[in-house]
């Protein structure tokens, strides 16, 4: 698949922690696009395992190797953060019916919002399919396996954090 030329996208999320399924659709989109943002959020409603800057400093350890990637935190909405950085496209990953039905909301209403603001939803590869973060907390904090699920410097954070 060739890039869309000259067109900057963000792919966002809490990512609490960021995962393989998170970095699947994030290296797949970049191969898509001139410039992809991982725009970290804050979202003072979800009780995060890391805060703001460590899922922040986790995501560019994660993604270092991908030339066309920045991470940068994000607050407030999103389609404020896509007019301020030059962003046209909205990445969102869905691995089910439930992820599709609120992210389609999401975007209808994010339309609403920016109409110059478009979203495509990637579905995750199937070996990543079943991970979400939530489960991988949960996961952890019962010192279950999760080796598969996150990249290895993220289970080790992970470990640090749940004493597993």
């Amino acid at each position: 698949m060739s890039k869309a030329p000259n067109v900057r996208a963000a792919y966002t999320g809490t990512f609490d922690p960021i995962t393989n399924g998170h970095a699947d659709v994030i290296r797949r989109a970049a191969g898509m696009f001139d410039e992809l943002i991982v725009a970290v959020a804050s979202n003072a409603s979800k009780k995060s395992i890391f805060d703001h800057q460590e899922r922040v400093e986790l995501a560019k350890q994660v993604l270092a190797d991908v030339d066309n990637v920045i991470v940068m935190p994000v607050s407030g909405l999103v389609v404020d953060f896509a007019r301020k950085h030059g962003v046209s496209v909205l990445v969102r990953g869905v691995r089910g019916v439930g992820d599709y039905e609120y992210e389609k909301q999401m975007a209808v209403m994010n339309r609403h919002l920016a109409p110059q603001v478009d979203t495509i939803f990637l579905a995750p590869s199937p070996e990543y399919a079943h991970i979400s973060s939530t489960l991988v907390r949960e996961i952890a904090f019962l010192d279950g396996r999760i080796s598969g699920l996150v990249p290895s410097l993220v289970a080790d954070k992970l470990h640090e954090k749940t004493g597993g």
